[in-house]
This record gives C-alpha cells, sequence and structure tokens, in this order.
C-alpha cells in the first residue's frame, strides 16, 4: 500500500478528494484527454490537478511518454488503493441483505458457449441484482482499458502482475462424427489419420502453434507420423467441434466442450478416451484488489462450486 505523507493522509479536504477522483478517472484511460471529456475539464485543468497530487504526494503517479502515458508503480498502487475505497464505499451503501452492481467477465469463446452460458440461470437465480456484462475474444486482455472485472482463460496460469486461480483441469481426445470414423476406418488405428483432415484450433492458448494441441496429443501417443498435412484451421475449439459433427474431419476435443455432444452420439472418440492435459487448465484471472468487491467474490465461489463439481463428474466418469 503506497504510505501517504502526514499531510496528506491526516485530513483530506475537497480539493484533494477531487484531485483523486481525476487520478482514478486519468488512471482508468490512461489518457489526459479522455479524462477530460468524461470530467468535462480541459486536458490543461486535469493535468494541474494531477501535478498537484503529485505535489501533495511527493511522487511521480505517471510517466510522460511521447504519445502516452503510463502509471509509475506508485500510481499503480495508488490505483489500486482508490479502486478499492470507491468499491467500499458503494458496497457500504447497498442494503447489505442484496448484492449488486454491475461485473464484466470477460471469456474465451469456446468456453462461453458450450460451459459458461449453459449455467448463466443458476447464478442469475442466486444474485438477481448482478447486472452481469460477459464479453469474448481471444486477444489478450487488457482489464483497466476494457473495464474487465474478471476473466476465464485457458492456460498455463501464467500471468504476471495478476492473481491466477485454477477453475478446471482439462482432457484431450480426437473427436468426429461415427459416419466419419467408418468411412475412413479410423476406430482404434490412429495410423488412418494419415487419409483425414485435421481441425486445428489455431489459437488454443496464448502464443501457442496452430497445431498445438494436435501434437501434444501425438508426442504422448509416439504417433507424430501419422499426422496428415491436410488441415481445417479456425479460432475456437467449438468450430472445430461444430466442423467434426458434420463430418468435415477430426478435431482434438477439449473434453469440457464436447462431452454433451458425445453424450449425444453426435461425436464419437475414435482412438481412445480422454487423457489429463498436464500444464493446461481453466483459469479464473483478475488484477489484485483489496479488498475484494463482494459482486466479484460471489462470482468467482460460484465459478469454483460449479467447475469443481464438473471435474469431480470426470474424475469418476474416468476410473
Amino acid at each position: 500500500m503506497l504510505n501517504l505523507p502526514p499531510r496528506l493522509g491526516t485530513r483530506l479536504t475537497g480539493a484533494q478528494f477531487a484531485n483523486l477522483h481525476t487520478f482514478a478517472v486519468v488512471a482508468q484511460h490512461l489518457s489526459f484527454t479522455l479524462a477530460a471529456a468524461q470530467l468535462c475539464l480541459t486536458p490543461s485543468a486535469v493535468s494541474h490537478r494531477i501535478a498537484r497530487l503529485e505535489q501533495a504526494l511527493e511522487v511521480r503517479l505517471f510517466e510522460r511518454l511521447t504519445r502516452r502515458i503510463r502509471l509509475t508503480p506508485e500510481g499503480e498502487r495508488l490505483y489500486r488503493l482508490v479502486q478499492g475505497l470507491v468499491e467500499g464505499l458503494e458496497e457500504a451503501l447497498q442494503e447489505t441483505s442484496t448484492i449488486s452492481g454491475p461485473l464484466t467477465l470477460y471469456a474465451r469463446p469456446s468456453i462461453t458457449q458450450c460451459w459458461l452460458v449453459p449455467r448463466l440461470a443458476d447464478f442469475q437465480q442466486r444474485y438477481p441484482q448482478i447486472s452481469l456484462d460477459i464479453r469474448t475474444g481471444n486477444e489478450a486482455v487488457d482489464f483497466r482499458a476494457r473495464h474487465i472485472d474478471l476473466a476465464l482463460l485457458y492456460g498455463d496460469g501464467e500471468y504476471p502482475g495478476l492473481v491466477s486461480q485454477l477453475l478446471m483441469t482439462e482432457q484431450l481426445a480426437p473427436v468426429c462424427s461415427p459416419q466419419y470414423a467408418e468411412r475412413h476406418g479410423l476406430i482404434g488405428d490412429p495410423g488412418q489419420l494419415r487419409q483425414c483432415t485435421l481441425l486445428h484450433d489455431a489459437l488454443a492458448w496464448e502464443h501457442a502453434a496452430f497445431d498445438a494441441e494436435w501434437q501434444r496429443w501425438a508426442r504422448g501417443r509416439g504417433v507424430q507420423a501419422c499426422l496428415p498435412s491436410a488441415a481445417l484451421t479456425f479460432d475456437r475449439s467449438d468450430l472445430c467441434a461444430v466442423a467434426a459433427s458434420n463430418h468435415v474431419g477430426v478435431a482434438m476435443g477439449r473434453r469440457q466442450l464436447v462431452q454433451p455432444l458425445i453424450d449425444q452420439g453426435v461425436l464419437i472418440l475414435p482412438l481412445g478416451d480422454f487423457e489429463p492435459v498436464a500444464g493446461q487448465g481453466y483459469y479464473l484471472v483478475h488484477p489484485p484488489r483489496e479488498p475484494m468487491p463482494l459482486r466479484i467474490g460471489v462470482m468467482i465461489e460460484w465459478l469454483r462450486s460449479v467447475g469443481a463439481g464438473y471435474d469431480r463428474m470426470h474424475t469418476a466418469q474416468g476410473r
């Protein structure tokens, strides 16, 4: 936490509150111009407020670069402090019997489509006063610029500077339609993959090669030589599964996403059951926040509860 000078920490004046509010808006946008527009001030007035705050705190809060600004380490700490204080005040003013407010969740498209959305009715029933805004994408998440509270990401859990906790593990196996497997004689024979079209999620996780999942599975089986060059590439794992269910080729199926299609008989496992993926899983990621806003805390606990139940079910099925 930032150590405030005694003259600022002992007694906050109205002007200092205004400067702190201005600082929070600038830090959110990382732009004096955008902050000025939101606050109905001139960029010069915003700059003067920040300068007075820096002088009072005796620290630099922003680095002024050629065409942009960024927070210094002291500025990052102050921003987290101010953000936490504002959110704590908002929650204190709410009725204690309800948990309410806006919550923006960013997630990868496939896990959102196949796993998250079908379960949201339970969350909405439990917390009807939380206004949930779900955004999806494959790009790196910018929590501040996009006002994101929480992210659900697939990867190895390494997100420097952010809090990361494992939600669910994952398992992989090739999947295709029954008709495709029969046509290519694929049941139990990985050598027949040479005659097939592989379906790739080119953005399986951050910085992954376009065929990373297939290569990982093939190395584990010692069948790299069986992988064909014929391929169709998507930027979403669920689209690979949709293509596979329509007899286009063989996809590398993630159990959390394709199990319903297998249960329905739309997809099958022609080359054996799912196998655990070492070091990969679905993670809940967010910036450090103290205290954690109640609405975000209940979302994290709800997701962990649902995810733990799903993991237990799959573990029992695999025995």
